[in-house]
């Protein structure tokens, strides 16, 4: 707990075998009070080594997709009584050690979300992050900020961590299945004015670690643009996009 606040790790996994038992044992126990995994039907030993070390599990018979997985996430950390709801690949991308002040920054009342930046630092590129995905972070966080009017190191790390009353406002059910949900949640928590918070998270890329192909990526980037798109629009009243109707 922290500041008598439930902590809830969520672990959204696919095909996690090779990383999962080291991405677990590494979470803090002293803050972390739950740790849940959803698994999206993936094809290896996922599951098994879930309960091997008696992570709390649900699985998704079938494939449905990165946002429709934190969708899942999110739900069970809201109906399992968390305060502080923190998202963790478990892939051993990112530090889980990085928990701890994460969710003392929203214990403290002073944030409402804090996101794990691989830019703040600029130890990305050292990281192993390529360098097209670093160009295209940067462009798109450009763009972002124009349109939110934040000022952003990134809006495209996968490292979140949010207060019970941020997920409680978003209508994230609705959102898209696919990649571009961490856009769309994100925008929408600036759009309802809550405060975002960063940190500086050294990021590690090797061959276990997720990662979206470059077809995808141009995908998810065009995607983000119409984002943005849509949260000016509305921010000025010429178009109520679904998105940023609430």
């Amino acid at each position: 707990m922290v500041y008598g606040k439930k902590v809830v790790v969520v672990l959204p996994a696919f095909n996690a075998e090779r990383t999962l038992r080291k991405t677990y044992e590494e979470l803090p126990s002293e803050v972390v009070d739950e740790t849940i995994l959803i698994d999206d039907a993936s094809t290896d030993e996922t599951v098994r080594i879930a309960n091997d070390i008696k992570i709390k599990t649900i699985i998704h018979e079938s494939n449905q997709g990165y946002g429709a997985n934190q969708k899942t996430c999110y739900n069970a950390a809201l109906e399992s009584g968390g305060d502080i709801i923190v998202m963790l690949h478990p892939d051993y991308q990112y530090p889980p050690k990085l928990v701890v002040p994460m969710a003392y920054m929203l214990g403290s009342g002073e944030y409402d979300m804090v996101i794990g930046s691989r830019i703040l630092g600029g130890k990305s590129l050292k990281g192993g992050m390529p360098v097209y995905k670093y160009v295209s972070n940067r462009v798109l966080t450009f763009i972002q900020n124009l349109a939110t009017g934040a000022k952003l190191s990134e809006y495209h790390t996968g490292y979140r961590a949010y207060t019970r009353e941020v997920l409680e406002a978003i209508p994230f059910l609705e959102n898209s299945d696919d990649f571009i949900f961490d856009n769309e949640m994100l925008s929408q928590i600036l759009y309802k004015g809550f405060n975002v918070g960063e940190i500086s998270c050294p990021t590690r890329y090797f061959a276990e670690a997720s990662s979206i192909n470059f077809a995808r990526s141009v995908k998810y980037g065009l995607g983000c643009v119409w984002v943005s798109i849509q949260y000016r629009l509305s921010k000025w009243g010429l178009i109520n996009f679904r998105l940023f109707r609430f």
